[in-house]
């Protein structure tokens, strides 16, 4: 018989069932889900039909592993270019800080100079962070740099518990909350990484230990954050999908059965199945505060949720980019690519070289007569990057047309229609380089010097850059 007190729920009305307290569930034998994670299988996406609400914070905001876990599948960055990442976090955030916090490894002495640089700017956001291990000796770390916060390694999966740390249950909750509470002893907020939550027992070990605590933090008066890890990228966003898979699901249980508020809970997604943009905004949707992510994505295997995704993923779920400065995400992509030399695919979404350029012809007839035809928004306000067309076979004289005009900076009366006799004699010039076999699209360079050449033939002055008279 269920005891459990039915009451009205205040904020929508309607008849709600008790929750009932969830303690610790200490199994012998670990368990491993072996029917949804059959190892020489493909992982299985089961269903229960259970249905929870969407609850979207008043507040939600981005976090930043990219000196932490974008660290972790790349060369070290320098000492100078994480302060320079940084510089570009901070005025990618806007005043009101929707980029949070940065977290940052302590290990190294480039690392810790990185950290003391960073706090040198003297920047409210973001906050500079750290990661460590459950161990006393990582927290002396935190104590000599003085931070106000850390987030600490808790592996929560039986996975990890019983096979890598050799402990059960009880003994990793015990060894998780000695270290949390030494933390909070010195007055430092915890922030917990669930490492591995959507292979663990949410209901047997994850929720009893986010109450626990909870009940650290009622302690102490301080913030403990918990940070739920996809660390696989096993999380699914599908309405009605089981635990410990579901996205929703686990961010509902955490929050109500644990008593976790929305602004201390956090998603940190993995790419592993190309659902960690998803997995991040369902995460936002269903009451998790923070998404945690790097820049371009880069992180462990896959890769993590990327920054510069969950910024459009926020303006279009709040209808404002709430003073975040978009244009500099095309100047971070540009560091990287001059200064780091790292090779951003050229397909990417908003940083890669081609991700708002057209080969048919027929998108650059409708690009020409008007961009927002084939063009997400205006990427040229919003990622100083206007829409452009590359030049193949089937581009046609409205593809030409449209690289002119974009090139030469051509707007309004002064733009080139594809009628225009320069464009003909290109489109030659194009024509005659696949009759004779090419099959590679015109380069930028060699578009460059063929227009001139035509220019030229055909008596047309260049004031170079920006018109064509």
């Amino acid at each position: 018989m269920d005891d459990r007190r039915v009451y009205i729920n205040p904020q929508n009305n309607l008849l709600a069932l008790e929750e009932p307290i969830y303690t610790l569930v200490d199994v012998e034998k670990p368990n491993t889900f072996r029917n949804l994670f059959p190892y020489d299988e493909i992982p299985k996406i089961a269903f229960n039909d259970r249905i929870v609400p969407h609850k979207l914070p008043d507040e939600i905001f981005i976090t930043d592993t990219t000196f932490r876990d974008g660290q972790q599948s790349r060369a070290p960055y320098t000492t100078e270019q994480i302060v320079t990442i940084y510089d570009y976090l901070h005025r990618l955030g806007g005043p009101k800080g929707i980029i949070r916090q940065c977290e940052f490894f302590l290990y190294s002495k480039k690392d810790r100079d990185a950290v003391y640089k960073c706090l040198e700017r003297g920047y409210r956001y973001p906050e500079v962070t750290s990661w460590i291990r459950a161990s006393k000796k990582d927290f002396e770390l935190v104590k000599e740099i003085g931070l106000k916060e850390t987030g600490i390694l808790v592996s929560c999966s039986d996975y990890h518990i019983f096979y890598k740390m050799k402990m059960t249950r009880r003994q990793a909750m015990e060894h998780y909350l000695n270290v949390v509470r030494e933390c909070l002893e010195t007055g430092v907020a915890a922030r917990c990484h669930l490492e591995d939550i959507t292979r663990s027992d949410i209901h047997g070990f994850v929720i009893p230990f986010c109450s626990e605590l909870m009940k650290l933090s009622q302690e102490y008066n301080i913030p403990v954050k918990v940070r739920a890890c996809d660390t696989m990228g096993y999380g699914v966003n599908f309405p009605g999908a089981v635990l410990p898979r579901s996205v929703q699901g686990i961010i509902y249980g955490i929050m109500t059965h644990a008593g976790v508020p929305s602004e201390w809970l956090e998603w940190h997604g993995h790419n592993d199945f190309y659902k960690a943009v998803t997995n991040s905004t369902t995460a936002w949707l269903y009451g998790a505060a923070a998404v945690n992510c790097s820049l371009f994505g880069i992180g462990e295997r896959t890769g993590n949720t990327p920054l510069e995704a969950m910024v459009f993923e926020y303006a279009q779920l709040k209808g404002t980019l709430d003073g975040m400065d978009t244009r500099v995400i095309t100047e971070i992509a540009e560091y990287y690519e001059k200064e780091i030399g790292y090779r951003i695919p050229s397909r990417t979404p908003f940083v890669g070289r081609n991700f708002n350029v057209t080969r048919a012809g027929i998108h650059a007839d409708g690009l020409i007569k008007n961009e927002e035809i084939y063009n997400i928004f205006n990427t040229e306000k919003f990622l100083n990057r206007p829409v452009k067309v590359a030049v193949s076979n089937t581009s046609g004289l409205a593809g030409i047309a449209h690289w002119i005009n974009s090139y030469y900076k051509l707007k309004d009366e002064r733009a080139l229609d594809k009628n225009h006799p320069l464009v003909a004699k290109v489109k030659e010039w194009v024509d005659q380089e696949y009759d004779n076999g090419r099959i590679t699209v015109i380069t930028d360079e060699e578009m460059i010097e063929v227009v001139g050449n035509a220019m030229r033939d055909l008596g047309i002055v260049v004031d170079n850059p920006g018109s064509l008279t």
